[in-house]
């Protein structure tokens, strides 16, 4: 766990212009305590500890404002910049060097059981009030637009940007319409 810790404050540091130490980082960021919380609750959640899995993770909400199911899974280098009101759901999963800005959900739609939430690739950019839905898969390198409702799953390297998201670039490319 701490070395999964030590990578997202390296990713912070690389990514976020306003962190100015580690020590900052630790000690200051909601994203990091969040990550932490959720990290314990997932060791609870993996070994049938339910309840208490489920009570971790309210406490870092609260303490927090940022929700994170304990059975999602996390990947390494996460950066939920400014993450009040981000919601990530039981059965999502999220790649490595990703960053997650405030108010974005990783949801369901309510008709899917089984994966019910998105997969989310590695090296991926999720604007501001982003709503991702569904069992879809988002690719690598992938940057989502801010306020962007994704309900399809999205190319690795496209840039994609309103309701519903629509590709606007892929691989760096423009789209042509």
């Amino acid at each position: 766990m701490l070395r999964k810790i030590n990578k997202d404050i390296e990713y912070i540091m690389e990514n976020d212009p306003a962190a100015k130490s580690k020590i900052e980082v630790f000690l200051l960021y909601p994203s990091i305590h969040a990550l932490i919380i959720y990290r314990i609750a997932h060791f609870f959640y993996k070994n049938k500890l339910f309840f208490t899995a489920r009570f971790m993770s309210q406490i870092g909400r609260f303490l927090t404002g940022i929700e994170i199911h304990p059975g999602a899974k996390i990947g390494e280098g996460i950066l939920i910049d400014h993450g009040m009101g981000v919601v990530i759901g039981e059965t999502a999963e999220v790649g490595n060097r990703v960053t997650i800005y405030h108010g974005t959900t990783l949801g369901g739609t309510g008709k899917d059981t089984g994966k019910r939430h998105p997969t989310v690739g590695n090296d991926v950019f999720i604007g501001s009030g982003v709503k991702i839905l569904g069992p879809i898969n988002i690719g690598d390198n992938v940057k989502i637009g801010a306020n962007s409702v994704v309900l399809k799953d999205v190319p690795n390297g496209a840039t994609v940007v309103g309701i519903p998201a629509k590709i606007v670039k892929t691989n760096n490319l423009e789209q042509l319409s």
